[in-house]
């Protein structure tokens, strides 16, 4: 059975982890422990002037962002107050064009309704005409049949 082939650098990585002793990694340990408790040490305290600048700086930035958002939430709100009048002008527009073509639509159906009352008493002369000339001719011819009697 052929062994595998292992790239060199693996080899070497094996090679520097078996040679670690328990002491060596519990040394490593103990070390990383110290470097983070000294970190942590190092850091300045609530009274130090760099610390207090620092929050001082992060009270002015969250001030200056609540009046950002107060200035945007005013915008907004007048924004869509002039939204809302800017609707209720085309509203009232749109009902007055409504209206105005209402009060067409009925002045044409009057109108229409005129002419035919019109029509209708032209008609109503000209067949009272046609009756009083029928009415006229039998009347004349009566009276002509009684003359030659």
């Amino acid at each position: 059975m052929a062994r595998p082939i292992l790239h060199p650098h693996l080899l070497e990585r094996n090679a520097t982890f078996n040679a670690h002793k328990f002491q060596d990694r519990q040394a490593a340990t103990t070390n990383a422990k110290r470097a983070q408790v000294a970190r942590f040490l190092a850091r300045p305290g609530p009274d130090d002037p760099a610390v207090i600048e620092r929050e001082r700086q992060r009270k002015a930035i969250t001030e200056a962002r609540r009046i950002r958002d107060a200035e945007r939430e005013a915008r907004r709100i007048a924004a869509e107050r002039e939204e809302a009048a800017r609707r209720a002008v085309e509203e009232a527009a749109r009902l007055e064009a409504l209206k105005a073509e209402e009060a067409a639509r009925e002045a044409a159906r009057l109108e229409e309704i005129e002419r035919k009352a019109v029509l209708e008493t032209e008609k109503k002369a000209e067949r009272d005409a046609r009756y009083a000339a029928r009415k006229a001719r039998k009347t004349q011819r009566k009276n002509e049949i009684q003359r030659y009697r």
